[in-house]
């Protein structure tokens, strides 16, 4: 295993703002990552309080463990290497239901960026799974997909307007075995200069493909929302208006009451809100911490109360 990476915590005063632990709370942290959001949870609630974190990242379980035993001892902190779309399931079996707040932190992990795994445009792999036992790789997808079917997925995924160019030069660069020869064909495909590098969206939707990213995020916010008990807070971190746009509906549905009206269809029926939104706009990282942490530029918290 290579060296920890310095783990840099995106919003981490936000988040505790917003989840407000006290000693004895129990919480959730579906995205343990560097496990920093967890150890600011375990010594906020401490001394007895506890905290689950999952991630589909074996990897990442075993770099955290080594981070968080240094500070913490006993069962204050349980690792469950799931990914959050068996978000209640895990729960269940480690008895933390009806808990005092879930936090998702959606953006990768230093160490991941760092990895061979090929979520970083240097890296000599070109997997970008997290579970690295489950389903296809990057690589799969790359080099087997149809030309049209590879520019769909960059264009729904990344939201990448030149896709169908982008799709077009892979396929004849097949057959591409890194992700740094991905970035070099992306980026000669697209011409492109300027902040981001020019493959990032199409390295995001591969990856978001490659883990169904999206369809994960929308099983686990029921769950979260019903593992919390009143009074409990939910908070998400989003990195692109993908995930972000699947949070802020989903905060904005449980939110509303319904009442069916005259002409409402025959099979409505009377919903009361579920949720209070303490955050009515999402909450963004100040210049300061951008210029920390880079990586955080793009972050969006976004935090409600179960009534």
């Amino acid at each position: 295993m290579a060296p920890l990476t310095e783990h840099v915590p995106v919003l981490l005063h936000a988040v505790l703002e917003g989840l407000d632990p006290k000693p004895g709370g129990r919480f959730i942290d579906c995205t343990l990552g560097g496990a920093g959001h967890t150890m600011a949870l375990l010594d906020r609630t401490g001394p007895d309080g506890r905290v689950l974190a999952l991630d589909a990242d074996a990897v990442a379980i075993e770099r955290a463990r080594a981070r968080l035993q240094i500070r913490f001892a006993g069962d204050r902190v349980v690792l469950a290497h799931n990914n959050f779309a068996a978000l209640a399931e895990v729960a269940r079996r480690h008895g933390l239901v009806d808990v005092d707040g879930v936090l998702m932190d959606l953006g990768l992990s230093s160490d991941q960026l760092a990895s061979d795994r090929g979520f970083g445009f240097q890296s000599a792999g070109l997997d970008m799974r997290f579970n690295t036992t489950q389903g296809e790789t990057a690589a799969d997808l790359v080099n087997t997909l149809h030309a049209d079917e590879l520019a769909d997925l960059i264009f729904q995924y990344g939201e990448e307007p030149a896709s169908r160019r982008i799709a077009r030069a892979i396929v004849e660069a097949r057959p591409i075995r890194t992700a740094e020869q991905l970035a070099r064909v992306v980026a000669e495909a697209t011409g492109r200069r300027g902040r981001l590098h020019p493959a990032t969206l199409t390295f995001q939707a591969l990856r978001i493909a490659v883990n169904d990213e999206l369809g994960s995020l929308i099983k686990a916010l029921p769950q979260a929302l019903a593992l919390l008990r009143p009074g409990g807070r939910l908070a998400v971190i989003a990195f692109h208006s993908l995930e972000d746009r699947i949070v802020k509906e989903f905060l904005r549905r449980e939110s509303r009451s319904v009442t069916p009206q005259p002409d409402s269809p025959p099979d409505s029926t009377t919903r009361e809100a579920t949720l209070r939104l303490i955050t009515l706009k999402p909450v963004v990282p100040g210049a300061d911490e951008i210029v920390l942490n880079a990586r955080a530029r793009s972050a969006k918290l976004r935090i409600a109360e179960k009534l």
